[in-house]
């Protein structure tokens, strides 16, 4: 845990940070490495997958066709990620899964592989909130049409979800993506929108 900060839940919006001392204007109060991360769909030809540089003659992986990397070096490092997921890519070419399957395929990789040691996140995935029971009937249909598509792309990697965390089976990731994605996107707005208030940006960059 950062010294900087600290944890704390409240009843009526959930789980948050504050800070345990003055923090300076400029001051990195905590940074880390994203547990899994994957390039939209509309930039997958001109990002590098490992240390997203953008670019326009990139490195084409020769199995999945589908990852790109600026430089050998970089298909390298990243290979550690890529190696299951390209199965999953080369096996359902030329069609590419949607961003939030690719996602929750990668994070499931990574809770499948993670040992003890690297459990170092300031939340864990747990206890982030799916609100899967607060859905529409609407919205648990698109769910699980997503989790019917998850299972067609994994199929190829052969994953066990009986050895995921309790209560992290893929419905219950893709709840907590969607609804960690609608929170950001409501944050970002409302940022921006005081940002406006005050005459720094123009509406048109959240709109």
């Amino acid at each position: 845990m950062a010294v900087n900060i600290e944890r704390f839940v409240s009843e009526a919006k959930g789980n948050g940070l504050r800070a345990l001392r003055e923090i300076k204007v400029g001051e990195v109060i905590h940074s880390c490495e994203p547990f899994a991360f994957c390039i939209a769909k509309g930039f997958l030809k001109t990002t590098c997958q490992n240390c997203l540089k953008r670019g326009e003659s990139l490195l084409r992986c020769s199995q999945c066709k589908t990852a790109r990397y600026c430089s050998a070096q970089c298909q390298k490092q990243a290979w550690s990620e890529h190696k299951r997921e390209c199965k999953c890519l080369k096996r359902l070419q030329p069609r590419i899964p949607t961003d939030s399957v690719r996602l929750v395929a990668r994070i499931i990789f990574k809770l499948l592989s993670q040992s003890e040691s690297d459990k170092d996140e300031l939340y864990s995935i747990s206890e982030h909130q799916s609100h899967l029971e607060d859905m529409c009937d609407e919205k648990k249909e698109g769910l699980e049409h997503l989790c019917s598509t998850l299972q067609v792309y994994l199929s190829e990697a052969n994953c066990d979800f009986s050895q995921l965390p309790p209560g992290l089976d893929p419905i219950n990731l893709l709840a907590r993506l969607h609804a960690h994605m609608c929170t950001t996107s409501r944050c970002v707005q409302a940022y921006c929108a005081k940002l406006e208030e005050s005459e720094l940006v123009p509406s048109k960059y959240y709109n």
